[in-house]
């Protein structure tokens, strides 16, 4: 779709990750957008970090009331990591139905869930796609599924698209911020002794998939992902050519990960400081194929990726480099 045509975007997680790309893009159109924020502070750093008028952004209370005069809503808002069951489910649920509650009928939205939500790829198949059963390992990725089905449930009637992505790659990202800091040492960690398989997506390709889903026929789910997939051994080297540095990888047995899973679970400070080492969330380690199939997404509205590993790996070193974070 044209993006001129988006009178009004709501945006949740608009201090996020996606969430400030897609104002990004929306204010590089004259898109009047709208961001519920717990923290108004911090929409406005990230705005002025991004180069952007805080006056372009019309923060909301981040507990909705009733909201009119918005056609377009982008729902990206959602916890990545927590402590308990209870935590993930409180935003990327309840909070979210909340919001969905709070918009106009009319409003178009896409909703991004997570390829979590469908878990890793099944066993002996190159590619997880729509129909497969879901079969979510995490509390993360059962929170994501659950608002998956309370949407269908609660909301037959309204134009909701839910797009399932992979992982993200590419500026104002925090959670790649580890890989590029191993990246530049000498010796690398890689969980497992096998090679692991994912799909990815930059984030601007994100963005697009998004935008696309306005005019999408379809409410989904549906997965979207680069056509080729990457190993975990090619994600380290493209993250150390990136940075210009050289080393070695080392590979950890999975056992080795299993305990120090469970001693960062022991340790609460530690479980702050690495949130992806949680029992919980360390079970997205042990699968070897993690890779999906966006074809039905392609074909349901013209959309394709743009955006290779290398593109999306150097975008997202770049803004750590120029923010001082690297």
């Amino acid at each position: 779709m044209i993006l001129h045509a988006v009178e009004s975007l709501l945006v949740t997680g608009a201090t996020g990750f996606v969430g400030r790309n897609l104002i990004l893009r929306a204010a590089a159109c004259g898109t009047k957008i709208h961001a519920p924020v717990r923290n108004p502070d911090k929409l406005s750093a990230c705005l002025a970090e991004d180069g952007l008028p805080r006056e372009g952004v019309n923060a909301l209370p981040a507990e909705p009331a009733k909201w009119s005069g918005i056609s377009h809503a982008v729902l990206c808002a959602g916890v990545l990591f927590a402590r308990t069951r209870e935590e993930y489910f409180s935003v990327n649920v309840e909070w979210t139905l909340r919001i969905l509650r709070a918009l106009p009928r009319e409003c178009r939205v896409v909703l991004l869930s997570s390829q979590s939500a469908g878990g890793p790829t099944p066993a002996g198949r190159t590619a997880r796609t729509e129909a497969d059963p879901d079969c979510p390992i995490t509390w993360y990725g059962e929170s994501k599924r659950v608002l998956e089905q309370s949407v269908a449930r609660e909301f037959p009637d309204r134009r909701i698209t839910i797009l399932r992505p992979p992982m993200i790659l590419g500026a104002r990202d925090s959670a790649t911020l580890p890989l590029f800091k191993m990246a530049r040492g000498l010796v690398r960690t890689k969980p497992g002794l096998r090679r692991k398989w994912f799909s990815y997506l930059a984030v601007d390709d994100v963005v697009d998939a998004a935008f696309a889903s306005f005019e999408c026929p379809r409410p989904g789910p549906f997965y979207i992902a680069a056509t080729d997939p990457i190993s975990d051994v090619e994600l380290i080297a493209s993250a150390a050519r990136a940075t210009g540095s050289r080393g070695i990888t080392l590979r950890l047995p999975l056992l080795f990960i299993r305990a120090l899973a469970a001693l960062v679970d022991a340790v609460p400070p530690w479980r702050e400081s690495v949130p992806s080492l949680t029992r919980d969330r360390a079970r997205e380690i042990w699968p070897d194929r993690w890779v999906v199939d966006a074809s039905a997404f392609r074909s349901a509205t013209g959309w394709n990726h743009r955006i290779g590993l290398e593109e999306a790996l150097q975008s997202a070193y770049g803004h750590y480099s120029s923010t001082g974070r690297l």
